[in-house]
């Protein structure tokens, strides 16, 4: 008895892990990627005109409800991905040099990225939306500018880009193979390339807005 107690016991813990892996991997790419798409794009405006840019963040900022719509489709799926993501990082093991295979190599990048781009994410909301918002402070293409122009928010701001944008586009081939949707080792490796090439792209794109603010 006490033997099948255990093995119930050991299935039910099992089945939460699944449930729990499967909500984080969804979490990371619904709805966070539409935030993480949104920035990109409207950020990308700044390189036509600081008119443009001006005018896309006063429209986001118009939406009715928005501070519940931050709550609910952006800072509790982030924060529910973020817990346990933190989880893996903790329970993980490095075995790169033991192992030195690609897909080794990008789980162990795909832990670092979840740091720095936890903390960029962190200080990047306080900064743009809880101090501007305590402060009665507007942002607009002049206030972003501002920023830029510190050699240290620069860097910062270049260095959570390029950790978000990897995070993201490796997070989808790893959403896309663990939810069963790319199946087979060649359908999984042109998937992984295309990944790849979105975060080259989306850390192009990001960068000339950053290059758009400096100039």
């Amino acid at each position: 008895m006490l033997v099948g107690a255990v093995q119930t016991d050991d299935n039910k813990l099992a089945k939460y892990h699944f449930f729990v892996r499967k909500l984080h991997s969804f979490l990371g790419v619904f709805p966070i990627s539409i935030f993480l798409i949104e920035h990109l794009i409207t950020n990308s405006l700044a390189t036509i005109s600081p008119r443009m840019f001006n005018t896309a963040v006063s429209y986001m900022q118009s939406i009715p409800y928005l501070a519940a719509i931050e709550i609910l489709f952006i800072a509790l799926p982030l924060t529910l991905h973020a817990l346990y993501g933190l989880y893996i990082v903790y329970v993980a093991e490095n075995n790169t040099f033991r192992y030195p295979y690609l897909r080794n190599w990008m789980f162990y990048l795909q832990r670092g990225s979840a740091l720095v781009t936890l903390v960029f994410i962190l200080i990047h909301v306080w900064h743009l939306r809880v101090a501007h918002s305590l402060y009665g402070l507007d942002i607009n293409f002049l206030s972003v500018q501002n920023q830029m122009a510190d050699p240290l928010w620069l860097t910062f701001y270049i260095i959570g880009l390029l950790t978000t944008t990897f995070h993201f586009a490796n997070g989808l081939w790893n959403f896309s193979v663990s939810w069963g949707i790319v199946v087979g080792e060649h359908a999984q490796n042109f998937l992984w390339k295309l990944c790849m090439l979105f975060f080259i792209f989306s850390s192009i794109l990001g960068i000339a807005a950053i290059r758009a603010f400096i100039q």
